[in-house]
């Protein structure tokens, strides 16, 4: 699809399309019996309000199945502090219908639009509002489509039947600061949980979370642009304080509750819930130094709690995506770090071995176990980046769809598979429906073809072989342009895989390479994807392992490409701008200026779960937070340091710019702060965004 504009840049395309996603298919969800495909996506790459779709299997025809600007009578959205909220823990930047849950025969549709509560008939084709308490969040149909449950802004958990005839409380906060159905500020963080209550299979009872925070400090975030504002409370865990104290309890809609009950002193995070037909409700739940975790099974006559097994890592635990699980036949299935490889475990035996390295479970079938991995550390034949999907079954493990060389992710169910698949050599993704494996169907997508082309050349770097990605100018020519300034652009930590067998993720470091830099993007120890050793080689280190990869893979690659080794930059955002300011500070002698964007500049200011599986507990290892801190470092400062940081961040604060800003002042260095008024951790703002873009390149240009 051609751009609105001829006119149009790409800095201004890309914040705009929101890196291009605007328009395009997402949040997939296939009937049980394969009948229909529900999805979301906007009616043009322009337009963020995504639209409720179908797609009937049998025919292939896609139809509205829910529309927010009919519903809602072509008023605009009025979204509540909450769920403004919410959409920040999730990195959401759309409108219109975001998100959406189906019930058990994937007929109906439950979703909220601007807090009021809707349901969408699949099969008919029809949406309706239903009578509903609100502001309301994340409502859920039980299986038999007779109810939808939901949460309240005021902490609420209710029920409406789906006839319209009836809304009630199941549970009401007996205090300020408890609810009922939501996860609190650290699973939605930090642990991937993004929900608080779960339908049993017979829809005759919820499992729901009751969350008091309580004992979590508060924070306020002010808006120095107007300062007659009142500053927002926000009930922030930091590495070292109390968290919310999260507890589960079975609701029956008959008006019985029993609480479900687990040593919570000694494992106080709930971090998964499932609830299947194939065994009872399973809870994980860890202890707060993540070294140790528990499956438990769920009575329901008693609330009681049976261990089905304990894990232990000297290092830590990690948390992954559709696991444990059931599968029919009642197996526990689980993802299990053993003998130096992250496995799929089906029962008491991994069905992997060192060839994958498993990274999601997305599917239980009636004889198979639907998986995502990348190359394990046996694999040395398959590029940086990569992902594929196989099944394991009683033959054994297979690929379960066509693997090439980039990167898969898929949805499953009734034998009918949503495959979505990306390459470096072509920009979105191409979503395809398969029925048995075979094409039935390909789902469209509406978003903006880029203004500029990625160009990455994939590299495994140095002795420890890190993935990279290099990007030189569009036309650059070696004998006529010679060596070029380097910008390393990396994320470079837990949970950021920037190396990727994909298009459109690469697009800001092919534009910033058009500028005039070589451009590397490099995954060091600490990111995914490779085995588990790389992954927890940062224990307590961050400073050290991270840095030192970037420096490993700049010189590695400078035997090679066109590198001017003595004008080097760093960039980044998040930990990517934690790392770029460390990387100045501590190692001037390779890195001649840097771009630090919402850094953690001190750790005690950030989150328990997070912070505390990777350097431990502040009271315990304070010689650790201070080795990692930039604060100390400040003195040390001798190279241009460009600080950006959005006042409104409420995941990392301001604070944390603030005192490495005042450190620097005090130690007489000179350094350039930008601050963005109302701005969040995001920075969704299309003139913001953009102009962030324009400003690097100028900060960085005059720097080198």
């Amino acid at each position: 699809m051609s751009t609105d504009t001829p006119s149009d840049t790409f800095p201004r395309q890309y914040a705009r399309t929101l890196r291009y996603t605007v328009g395009a298919p997402r949040s997939f969800a296939v009937a049980p019996d394969g009948s229909r495909v529900a999805f979301l996506r906007s009616r043009s790459g322009s337009d963020r309000a995504n639209l409720l779709w179908t797609l009937d299997t049998g025919t292939g025809r896609e139809r509205i199945a829910a529309d927010p600007l009919a519903l809602l009578g072509g008023g605009e959205e009025d979204l509540s502090p909450a769920e403004k909220a919410r959409r920040e823990r999730s990195r959401e930047g759309s409108a219109g219908i975001v998100g959406f849950a189906l019930d058990g025969a994937g007929a109906l549709a439950a979703f909220a639009l601007s807090g009021r509560l809707f349901t969408a008939d699949l099969v008919a084709g029809t949406a309706r509002e239903l009578p509903a308490a609100g502001p309301l969040v994340d409502p859920r149909p039980s299986p038999d489509g007779a109810y939808v449950a939901y949460a309240t802004t005021s902490g609420e958990l209710r029920l409406s039947r789906t006839d319209g005839s009836e809304d009630r409380a199941l549970a009401e906060p007996e205090k300020e600061g408890v609810t009922w159905g939501q996860a609190e500020f650290i699973a939605q963080e930090e642990m991937d949980r993004d929900r608080g209550y779960w339908w049993s299979p017979d829809s005759d009872r919820l499992l729901a979370a009751r969350a008091d925070d309580a004992p979590v400090q508060r924070w306020w975030i002010a808006d120095p642009a107007n300062p007659g504002s009142t500053p927002a409370e926000v009930a922030y865990p930091a590495a070292g304080t109390p968290n919310a104290e999260v507890g589960l309890w079975l609701l029956g809609l008959d008006g019985s509750r029993a609480e479900v009950r687990w040593d919570r002193e000694a494992f106080p995070y709930l971090a998964r819930v499932h609830w299947s037909a194939g065994g009872p409700p399973l809870l994980l739940v860890q202890a707060r130094d993540q070294r140790s975790q528990q499956i438990r099974t769920v009575d329901l006559a008693s609330g009681a709690t049976e261990l089905l097994l304990e894990e232990q890592d000297e290092i830590w635990l990690d948390l992954f995506p559709g696991v444990p699980a059931w599968t029919p036949d009642g197996q526990l299935v689980r993802i299990s770090d053993e003998g130096g490889v992250r496995a799929l475990v089906i029962g008491d035996r991994a069905v992997t071995g060192d060839a994958l390295h498993v990274r999601s479970v997305f599917a239980v079938t009636d004889d198979a176990v639907l998986f995502s991995a990348s190359a394990g550390p046996a694999d040395t034949e398959l590029p940086p980046g990569w992902t594929g999907l196989f099944q394991a079954d009683r033959d054994g493990v297979s690929p379960f769809a066509p693997n090439g060389d980039g990167a898969a992710s898929a949805v499953h169910a009734g034998g009918v598979t949503v495959l979505s698949t990306t390459s470096a050599e072509q920009a979105g993704s191409t979503v395809q429906v398969l029925r048995d494996g075979k094409a039935i169907a390909t789902i469209a997508s509406g978003a903006e073809t880029p203004l500029i082309t990625a160009r990455p050349a994939f590299r495994f770097a140095g002795a420890r072989r890190i993935p990279t990605a290099v990007f030189l100018p569009t036309g650059y020519d070696r004998e006529r342009d010679g060596a070029l300034p380097v910008l390393m652009d990396p994320y470079g930590g837990p949970h950021g895989q920037r190396v990727v067998q994909a298009h459109n993720p690469h697009l800001t470091s092919q534009w910033f390479a058009d500028q005039g830099f070589a451009v590397i993007v490099a995954d060091g120890r600490g990111t995914p994807g490779r085995s588990p050793e790389w992954e927890k080689a940062i224990a307590f280190d961050f400073a050290g392992a991270t840095l030192d990869d970037q420096v490993e893979a700049l010189q590695a690659l400078a035997e090679e490409f066109p590198l001017d080794l003595g004008r080097v930059a760093i960039r980044g955002w998040s930990y990517g701008g934690y790392l770029s300011a460390l990387a100045v500070l501590r190692r001037p002698d390779v890195f001649h200026a840097a771009v630090s964007g919402a850094p953690v500049t001190d750790w005690q200011l950030y989150d328990t779960h997070y912070t505390e599986r990777y350097l431990g507990h502040p009271a315990e290892r304070p010689e650790v937070y201070a080795a990692n801190s930039l604060i100390e470092d400040a003195p040390k400062l001798e190279r241009p340091l460009m600080i950006i940081h959005g006042l409104a961040d409420d995941n990392v604060v301001a604070a944390h710019t603030l005192r490495l800003s005042s450190a620097l002042l005090a130690a007489g260095r000179p350094h350039t702060v930008l601050p963005l008024s109302g701005v969040t951790h995001m920075t969704p703002q299309e003139q913001v965004a953009e102009n962030l873009l324009l400003l690097q390149v100028d900060f960085l240009k005059s720097s080198l």
